[in-house]
């Protein structure tokens, strides 16, 4: 008999030749008890959070919390259900009335995770026959996407605009063209010049579906994203983001002005096949939605945390993802997997943590520890941040 996990052995000898260094699983973290958006116990001691993509801090929001109990109570826990039998709940279309609000668009569905947003939309739109466009370093649910519609995949060099616009130019003229973008990149937090690329789409008769689940809430003037703050939110067709960042709960959403987006519901299989969030979900989600657009002081405090990090970081000597703060996200570029797992334990050990992200989610290979900043975080923690990685970094030799 053949062992299908054989296929996983190099995986399993790199994990257990880095756990005999020493170090710990710096992916099986426990949480023991989780204080407020910025601060766990985690390992029996107070942990400042840097790695949560919970940018807005809304996991503990009064209103937030407050409206899950109460439809706890009212609905039960879930609804046993697709949203195409019994799983829309009166919660379920208001939560999609709040991504019209938020966004100004006619249509959002809403689906169990962003994962399966991507996974649907993408697979539903671009099938055998048709192309898909995309970044190389695009999530990994944008490609999976891409798999399950079967579609042709025509990846470019990351955020090369001139690239994009020559993969499009050899493309049959006639065929269905999908251009899959992301507004910020989760790896190393940079932005997508989306303005130059929407606009060689147009040119070269290709839709646009742009994944802002690191933006929405936190970029542009009212939290639309990068699609917003560059100003192609009407030029792009589809607009995909995520409930377990900046909105603080769990799903995931799709929002359009295609006049016919409607009919996706019957014919996307993640959507027509997946049980519906519960919906004390759907109540958290759309309350806190409902205060983003109103939460322009927290996404100024936000940038602020964020560019005195970047500063911070590169202060001391730190190569970093990008040259300067574009996102919550700054990514700390190490040399190699063992550097960068003794750089997380003791950042760990200081009272710090963040994420160790390695190849093959990383790009062009290289090991990096992401954070993510949180408007919540106080410009004193930033300092105490700051503090933890000069001691970590000079103890592990990394500075």
């Amino acid at each position: 008999m053949t062992d299908l996990l054989s296929k996983f052995d190099p995986l399993i000898h790199e994990r257990e030749t880095l756990l005999a260094t020493g170090v710990k699983d710096p992916f099986s973290l426990v949480m023991e008890e989780v204080i407020s958006p910025t601060v766990a116990i985690c390992e029996g001691r107070e942990t400042i959070l840097l790695g949560t993509y919970n940018y807005m801090g809304m996991t503990f929001d009064d209103d937030v919390r407050q409206a899950g109990l109460k439809a706890l109570e009212e609905f039960g826990s879930g609804t046993t259900g697709s949203r195409v039998l019994n799983g829309t709940y009166s919660l379920h279309r208001d939560c999609e009335e709040a991504l019209k609000e938020f966004y100004d668009m006619d249509h959002a569905m809403v689906f169990s995770t962003g994962y399966q947003a991507n996974l649907g939309i993408i697979s539903t739109l671009a099938g055998k026959g048709d192309y898909v466009i995309l970044d190389i370093d695009s999530h990994a649910s944008i490609y999976d996407g891409c798999a399950m519609g079967n579609a042709e995949i025509v990846a470019f060099r990351h955020n090369d605009v001139e690239a994009l616009e020559k993969r499009l130019k050899r493309l049959p003229p006639e065929a269905g063209k999908l251009v899959v973008l992301e507004g910020v990149y989760s790896m190393l937090g940079d932005v997508a010049p989306l303005k130059e690329m929407v606009r060689i789409c147009k040119e070269n008769g290709a839709m646009v579906l742009v994944d802002e689940a690191h933006s929405m809430g936190f970029i542009g003037e009212n939290g639309r994203g990068v699609c917003e703050a560059q100003g192609v939110i009407d030029d792009v067709d589809f607009i995909i983001g995520t409930f377990s960042k900046s909105v603080g709960t769990v799903g995931g959403f799709c929002v359009s002005n295609h006049p016919k987006t409607e009919i996706l519901r019957l014919v996307c299989r993640p959507y027509v096949f997946t049980a519906s969030l519960p919906p004390s979900v759907m109540a958290t989600a759309s309350t806190s939605i409902r205060k983003l657009m109103h939460s322009g002081n927290k996404r100024a405090h936000l940038w602020e945390n964020s560019k005195k990090l970047h500063q911070g970081l590169r202060d001391l000597g730190f190569t970093l993802g990008t040259p300067e703060a574009q996102s919550a996200i700054i990514a700390v570029i190490m040399p190699d997997l063992e550097k960068g797992a003794m750089m997380w334990q003791a950042l760990l050990a200081e009272g710090l943590y963040v994420n160790l992200a390695r190849p093959p989610a990383t790009p062009a290979n290289m090991t990096l520890l992401r954070c993510s900043l949180c408007a919540e975080h106080t410009s004193e923690q930033v300092d105490q941040i700051l503090g933890m990685f000069e001691a970590a970094g000079k103890a592990v030799g990394a500075i």
